[in-house]
């Protein structure tokens, strides 16, 4: 084969070289230089960056927070109370030789970090109480479980940002029972109130009912002892009148008589013609004129 045609597969040859050279770092990015197996070079410069075709390979870690949220873990507190706990953390790989060279794969560094924030959070829940995590302690226990991850996950190239519980509930049949229970309570506590209502409504009632008896006496007292006074103050002034005038107090009761038995009766009444009731219609009264 002449020279003329080995030139431009020699030159395609050293442009594969070249590409199979090069590889890119983004801004959010840092890369792991391995080379037959070995880390050789950490490239943390963002651009564009030279290695050793067929034998050097990249690995790429991302430089920002990353998110880890582990299941929800059933855990037995201090006071032996089981909560179902759900937390979530904020990591970066701050060493990616040491990231490498620890965990190997982006997995299996999530796996380990799983378990050391969980290790963590089971380690101090299990010293505290219910009151303690759902009060003001709980921001102290937070950053007990961020302090033990920190310095477990450090071994590991990973630097831990922000450990926080996202969720603490109690599991379902304990909430259930702790539902029924307090619904037995409240209703207990319903009927308690409903009786004293009932005995504080006897006993205004028994109260009204002898204030009622009392008042209506006092005023039939008091009644009684007006008429009497008025009974006796007319019978004064009839007995006064009849002693000045006999026959016209007379004559003025017939007309009082005559007044309400008319009024009270039918249009018809049959009387005798002797009778007192009508010597009145013939003649009239006489009245002594005294001096």
């Amino acid at each position: 084969m002449s020279a003329r045609r080995l030139a431009p597969l020699a030159v395609l040859a050293a442009a594969l070289l070249v590409l199979l050279s090069l590889f890119t770092v983004e801004q959010t990015e840092e890369a792991l230089v391995v080379r037959l197996g070995r880390p050789v070079d950490v490239v943390r410069v963002p651009g564009l960056h030279m290695k050793l075709p067929f034998t050097d390979s990249v690995v790429f870690y991302d430089t920002r927070l990353l998110p880890l949220e582990p299941p929800t873990e059933q855990i037995i507190l201090g006071d032996q109370k089981r909560l179902e706990v759900q937390v979530y953390a904020r990591y970066e790989i701050s060493d990616p030789l040491l990231y490498y060279q620890s965990v190997r794969t982006l997995e299996q560094g999530r796996s380990q970090l799983t378990q050391i924030v969980s290790s963590a959070v089971r380690r101090a829940l299990g010293q505290v109480k219910l009151t303690a995590l759902l009060g003001e302690d709980r921001r102290s226990i937070t950053d007990v479980i961020l302090q033990e991850a920190i310095d477990r996950a450090k071994p590991l190239g990973i630097t831990v940002a922000d450990v926080r519980i996202r969720r603490a509930d109690l599991p379902a049949e304990t909430s259930q029972a702790i539902y029924d229970r307090m619904k037995s309570e409240r209703q207990r506590q319903a009927k308690e109130l409903r009786a004293q209502g009932f005995e504080w409504a006897q006993q205004i009632q028994s109260r009204a009912d002898r204030d009622r008896t009392v008042i209506l006496s006092q005023a039939q007292r008091q009644a009684l002892t007006t008429r009497a006074q008025g009974d006796a103050e007319a019978n004064r002034l009839y007995a006064q009148a009849f002693g000045r005038d006999p026959k016209f107090f007379e004559f003025y009761r017939a007309m009082q008589t005559y007044r309400q038995s008319l009024a009270d009766s039918s249009p018809t009444l049959v009387l005798s013609p002797n009778s007192e009731l009508l010597k009145y219609f013939g003649s009239g009264a006489t009245r002594e004129v005294r001096p």
